[in-house]
């Protein structure tokens, strides 16, 4: 495709920090950015040229949405796709609808990897109470009952530790779910990787996620051996997602590190979590990279800037350290502009990189 000369409009499909880091990317680069959300409060419009709060389905908020856009991007996979589909007969949309129809549907999902040859844990499809006993006598336990949909940081699932727990985890999800082995890991890690429109790909080096109460706590790179002997595998399958998706922009696949390789996780078609360490820690951040490739730019290095480093979310009240954090040398503080300090709600980050 022509790059978009700087001075373009990217639209932003929600309201969050990942939206919100998107705008600061493409800023530096030159670019407008115009969010598109219906939150009371946007993160991203503190940092956007421009925000539009309305419901995703008016259609005639969402033309003239895309009358101002040279390319639409989207920040979350929790939307729904016909909007983004309707957009995208209108503006070029990336990644496209497609990619978020397969990420939003756990079903999907699973058997779109399967066909490429990647590993899931093992799982059954569980559409009624009664189900859920035949998926337990084939999975067994323990094992976790998830939503096959709109769930993220451990929302929308249920761990059962036996048969036992049958009743409390149905009432809990209450909905068309999968049930999933649990998964005998030694590390959790992801694959962060940028496809253009030509098919070009880069990826950064895989981190160790750490996650507490099912929550992104750390990233750290390098990983550990374990992590490092399933990369080539990881990024390859990725990769596949990639091409076979016609993906472009940033796409992050979770893992399990285990001794017979890696088990697949979950995808998002979106910049990540555990890639907010590349903004200090890459030679080009994800955000970048994700609005190079959308915008038609050559794909920039994914390189280390330092021989170690370590993201930590600032969770709930963890952000009241900022005083400290700010007085710490060499720590990179993020905060989100959250109004609202949550339990369980991601309000910044602090990345460490060792030179």
């Amino acid at each position: 495709m022509t790059p978009l000369p700087p001075g373009s409009t990217i639209g932003i499909l929600g309201g969050g920090q990942l939206g919100r880091m998107i705008a600061s990317a493409a800023a530096q680069l030159g670019y407008r950015t115009h969010v598109l959300a219906p939150d009371r409060e946007s993160v991203a419009a503190q940092t956007a040229s421009s925000m539009t709060r309305a419901d995703y389905h008016n259609r005639i908020v969402l033309a003239d949405f895309a009358a101002q856009c040279d390319v639409v991007t989207y920040e979350f996979e929790n939307i729904a796709a016909g909007p983004v589909e309707w957009l995208a007969e209108r503006v070029p949309v990336h990644p496209s609808p497609a990619s978020l129809r397969v990420a939003q549907e756990r079903v999907a999902e699973k058997e779109f990897v399967a066909a490429l040859g990647g590993t899931p844990a093992r799982w059954a499809a569980v559409g009624s109470r009664a189900e859920l006993d035949t998926a337990l006598a084939r999975i067994g336990t323990p094992s976790v009952l998830k939503t096959t949909r709109m769930g993220y940081d451990g929302k929308g699932q249920v761990r059962l530790h036996s048969a036992d727990d049958a009743d409390a985890a149905w009432t809990a999800i209450d909905g068309p779910a999968v049930l999933e082995a649990f998964v005998d890991f030694t590390h959790e890690f992801s694959i962060v990787l940028v496809r253009d429109h030509a098919g070009n790909m880069v990826s950064y080096p895989p981190p160790w996620n750490e996650h507490v109460d099912a929550i992104l706590a750390r990233s750290t790179v390098p990983a550990p051996a374990e992590i490092a002997a399933h990369w080539t595998e990881a990024a390859a399958l990725t990769g596949r997602i990639a091409d076979a998706l016609g993906h472009v922009g940033v796409l992050t696949c979770e893992y399990f590190a285990t001794p017979a390789g890696p088990v697949f996780n979950e995808m998002a078609p979106r910049v990540h979590n555990s890639g907010h360490w590349t903004i200090e820690g890459a030679v080009t951040s994800q955000f970048e990279n994700h609005v190079r490739a959308i915008c038609g730019l050559p794909l920039g290095d994914t390189g280390l800037t330092g021989s170690e480093v370590t993201m930590e979310n600032l969770i709930g009240d963890a952000a009241g350290r900022w005083g400290e954090l700010l007085a710490e040398p060499g720590a990179h503080l993020h905060l989100y502009g959250k109004r609202e300090v949550r339990a369980g709600r991601k309000m910044g980050h602090v990345t460490r990189v060792r030179r």
